[in-house]
């Protein structure tokens, strides 16, 4: 039961994976260099899925996909013209298959509408589908298309079967396979090649090392013997040469054949070219010639000379042969499936470890120990190499998340009727992959306000001398230890006239008060606000960007707004590439501990040296006006007790981190600075999701709680707070 299980998480896993190929390859195919190619990975997405369907018999999937497939193998032999209508059918078909796959098949039974969705998309597949391939003669005679791998031949085939090595451990058993072929004709001869199993201590029993290669007499169409293998063909190598084929097909066997030295008759039976008794008799011949002191012939030379061979073939396998002995010192990268669960199990444990480290740390600062020490030192630097290195097993490209986007800006594009192109760059930066998920939905609402607010339709382009086409890019790139994720199209931008007129009909500003640029573009964020004339599907209800901004924050981020007018506004957001475990500076206000993220600190300096401008909570740091703010007025912490020494020292001298992020900077005036320090991020209880300027918790090593801030919220408020005080001295100034 549990191997059938594993095998059926592994079925899923595929399914995606491989409708995922589907949609890519669909919504890319206008653009694709080579069509054919794009259709047949998509033939191949879809025939894979209704074999493996077939194997664990989910027949609701196998009867819709072949009628999908049936349409594509047409596209493929250039009997249907691809065009966008076809595409869309194709995608909303893809999509049908997604909901298939997640339905059992006794709920698919009870869900009429589900079965209605599917019987309505048939119907619209059949109008493309006259289905020849094959036909019913008078005389009652089957005929077949050529060149079709449906074609029955009749005869001896050699099939060589080369499973994955986990195929066990995923519920495949390799003698089922070699049994069913055996319904299918006689098997005359089965050889077993084990020249990959490894020494016995290293011997994994769940491991196939072991190569199965056949001579099957059968009278079958190819596809009907590859449909064998359909749920391990993506793992496996599996080679089926037909009977009396071209010398082409031993060819391919010889250059597929396994890098492991062989001689050259292993290679020439393994690939099925010549027999054993071919080979035997072609030895013999040789050790005679040497026998009586004649000049030794190869082995090829005597095979080609008795015509057991063509020359083509036997030059073929000498090749491969000098390319196994050129790559015998060099290794394949190995990779595994782990479930994302696990990955989690270890950063906790390793969050733990940290804390811990840090705890075994103070205490050896207590006793004074110089071997000791030292012992902690290396513990510390070991732990934080295990850090990085779990840490990185997270990591993951943003670019996957980036494709599913060419679907959500085909569809949108479609439905406003507008034409419009995706544009992706820096694809391969890296994130964790818990933020990569909680980004996708701030980035589908910022990418359909880009079409259908953004994006002129392309009569409007063209009265303004753009292009027909517009344009919507999504871009990523590394910063200060963080990751900038931009969002950017070419259309008419924000208005601004428009956006202070709205913010002024709903009370948020007032007609007399002077607001920046940038502060103009943040007004989109204030909820229920929108400038949207008509109310659609997709937009202009005012419910949105109010909500991209909350989710940014959430994840200890930030998002500005760039635009000018007719060339087009562009979204930036700065996130921690983490939220794990964190490089941090420890500080302390008032009895109550602080971490700042190390990646937003540009300098620590003694307060007092710097004199605040007169009714301004601002500094001149050589030249620039930074806002500054202190944490125990924000969080207002109660003021703890002066110890007689702090009575004699007079007033406390505070100290000013500055701190940045993007292009903005501001201070935090703290009363302690206690110096580096490793993370573990713990997120705040529900009670506290509301609390402006912290991100989170963690745990000291000698026990008590800090508090982790939020640094692009705090530089925020500091930013606001000087600016409207700024413009309350204008009005004053004014009267």
């Amino acid at each position: 039961m549990n191997a059938f299980s594993g095998a059926m998480e592994t079925f899923y896993a595929e399914a995606n994976e491989l409708l995922a190929v589907m949609e890519d390859e669909l919504i890319s195919f206008d653009n694709s260099t080579d069509q054919r190619e794009a259709l047949n990975s998509v033939f191949r997405a879809a025939h894979t899925i209704k074999g493996s369907s077939g194997i664990f018999g989910l027949n609701h999937i196998v009867e819709f996909t072949h009628v999908v497939e049936n349409l594509l193998d047409k596209a493929r032999d250039g009997e249907l013209e691809v065009d966008q209508q076809l595409i869309s059918l194709l995608l909303k078909c893809r999509d049908h298959i997604e909901i298939l796959v997640q339905t059992e098949g006794d709920e698919f039974k009870s869900n009429d509408e589900l079965i209605k969705q599917g019987e309505l998309l048939h119907h619209s597949l059949h109008q493309y589908i006259v289905d020849d391939t094959v036909v019913e003669t008078s005389s009652g005679e089957t005929k077949h298309n050529p060149d079709n791998k449906q074609t029955i031949k009749k005869g001896l085939w050699y099939i060589s079967i080369r499973l994955d090595q986990d195929c066990l451990r995923n519920g495949m058993d390799p003698i089922s396979f070699i049994r069913f072929l055996s319904t299918l004709g006689s098997i005359h001869k089965i050889e077993t090649i084990g020249d990959n199993l490894p020494e016995f201590n290293d011997y994994d029993p769940e491991s196939l090392y072991l190569v199965y290669q056949l001579s099957l007499e059968a009278e079958v169409s190819q596809e009907t013997i590859e449909d064998t293998f359909m749920f391990v063909e993506e793992s496996s190598d599996i080679q089926i040469v037909p009977p009396e084929s071209d010398i082409s097909e031993y060819l391919k066997i010889i250059q597929s054949a396994p890098e492991n030295e062989s001689m050259i008759g292993q290679l020439l039976i393994s690939c099925g070219a010549i027999s054993e008794d071919e080979l035997f008799d072609a030895l013999s011949h040789q050790s005679d010639v040497i026998k009586k002191g004649g000049d030794e012939l190869k082995l090829g030379e005597i095979l080609t000379e008795k015509k057991a061979i063509s020359s083509c073939v036997v030059e073929d396998a000498l090749n491969k042969q000098k390319e196994i002995r050129k790559k015998s010192n060099i290794k394949e990268p190995n990779f595994i499936r782990v479930d994302s669960e696990r990955l989690d199990v270890l950063i906790n444990l390793i969050g733990e470890l940290v804390i811990n480290s840090q705890r075994i740390e103070l205490i050896s600062e207590s006793l004074k120990d110089s071997s000791l020490n030292e012992a902690v030192e290396s513990l510390e630097n070991f732990t934080e190499e295990i850090r990085d290195a779990a840490l990185d097993l997270r990591m993951v490209p943003i670019g996957a998340t980036f494709q599913r986007f060419k679907r959500v800006v085909r569809d949108t594009a479609e439905a406003l009727g507008k034409n419009i192109d995706l544009v992706i760059e820096g694809a391969e930066a890296e994130l964790d992959r818990l933020m990569v998920e909680k980004l996708v939905d701030p980035l589908t609402h910022i990418v359909r306000n880009a079409i259908d607010h953004g994006v002129e339709s392309s009569e409007e382009r063209l009265e303004k001398s753009k292009s027909k086409k517009g344009t919507v890019k999504l871009s990523a790139y590394h910063e200060s230890g963080h990751i900038v994720i931009e969002v950017s199209d070419d259309g008419k931008g924000l208005d601004a006239e428009k956006l202070i007129k709205k913010a002024i009909n709903k009370g948020i500003l007032n007609e007399s008060d002077s607001i920046s640029p940038q502060e103009i573009n943040q007004l989109i964020f204030h909820p229920g606000f929108s400038t949207a004339e008509n109310v659609t599907d997709l937009s202009g209800r005012g419910v949105g960007m109010d909500v991209v901004k909350r989710n940014v924050e959430a994840l200890q981020g930030s998002i500005e707004i760039e635009s000018v007018p007719n060339k087009g506004s562009t979204f930036r957001m700065r996130l921690p590439l983490t939220l794990a475990i964190i490089d941090g500076f420890y500080v302390e206000s008032e009895d109550t501990n602080f971490i700042i993220p190390q990646a937003t600190i540009v300098e620590c300096m003694d307060f007092n040296q710097y004199r605040a401008i007169d009714n301004r909570h601002c500094i001149n740091l050589r030249g620039d006006m930074i806002p500054f703010i202190r944490l125990k007025e924000i969080f207002k912490l109660q003021k703890k007790i002066e110890t007689d020494e702090e009575i004699l020292l007079g007033e406390k001298r505070e100290k000013l981190v500055i701190v940045q992020f993007g292009d903005n900077m501001a201070g935090i005036l703290v009363d302690e600075l206690n110096g580096e320090i490793q993370t573990v991020v713990k997120p705040m209880g529900q009670i506290f999701q509301m609390l402006k300027g912290i991100g989170g918790s963690t745990l000291l090593g000698n026990g008590d709680i800090a508090f982790i801030l939020d640094i692009p919220q705090l530089i925020e408020v500091a930013s606001d707070r000087e600016s409207k005080q700024h413009r309350e001295r204008e009005k004053s100034s004014e009267r």
